[in-house]
């Protein structure tokens, strides 16, 4: 089984990743953003480095896909290929980040994939408000993520709100603005107690 975490920059998809596996015994994958080599450049020029960057989330991204495919074990993964394409890639593009010729080539990437690729059996949504997410982002006081705008995280969320509506699997979708999932068990308990109305049709 696979279970996608998706949200935007500073929502809590990682923290929630690791509860969760160590709540429900489920083998965790993270996204490799400590590794990726184009970061801390995408940030001081986004226009520069956006196709570097998302070509390589992309390969990383498949490899992830092809493992969980091949696993007899419950995955819950942090972000999920479609997001890089479809929040990220598309935002960078609308914003004049990535031209035409590299979008198409990335595009043409993505569409030779997809026919090894399906979405998760369950995908969870931390839907965060602007203030939230900046409020996150500044607490957690990451580098390279000082110089991201207000315009840029506005975009994603607009795309991730278009996608979720338009999503052709089983969404969860948790308002996580009032949460402290990591703090707080009740908060937490309210997140388990819908996914097991979801996956096991309890409560």
């Amino acid at each position: 089984m696979h279970i996608g975490i998706a949200g935007n920059i500073g929502c809590g998809k990682t923290t929630l990743t690791r509860m969760l596996a160590e709540h429900y015994g489920w083998t965790p994958k993270y996204e490799a953003v400590t590794y990726n080599p184009y970061l801390e450049d995408y940030y001081k020029d986004i226009q520069r480095w956006s196709y570097n960057l998302e070509t390589y989330f992309l390969a990383q991204r498949f490899k992830d896909v092809l493992e969980i495919a091949n696993s007899n074990q419950v995955i819950v993964q942090d972000r999920t290929i479609f997001e890089g394409v479809y929040i990220f890639v598309a935002n960078n593009r609308a914003m004049g980040n990535l031209s035409e010729r590299d979008f198409n080539t990335y595009m043409e990437l993505f569409r030779l994939m997809m026919s090894l690729v399906k979405v998760p059996d369950l995908l969870i949504y931390l839907k965060s408000s602007i203030p939230h997410l900046v409020s996150q982002i500044a607490k957690r006081g990451r580098d390279y993520e000082k110089s991201i705008s207000i315009e840029y995280l506005t975009g994603l969320n607009d795309r991730y709100d278009e996608w979720i509506a338009s999503y052709p699997g089983k969404v969860l979708t948790i308002e996580a603005d009032n949460l402290d999932f990591q703090n707080c068990p009740e908060d937490f308990s309210l997140i388990t107690d819908k996914i097991d109305a979801q996956l096991f049709g309890l409560f």
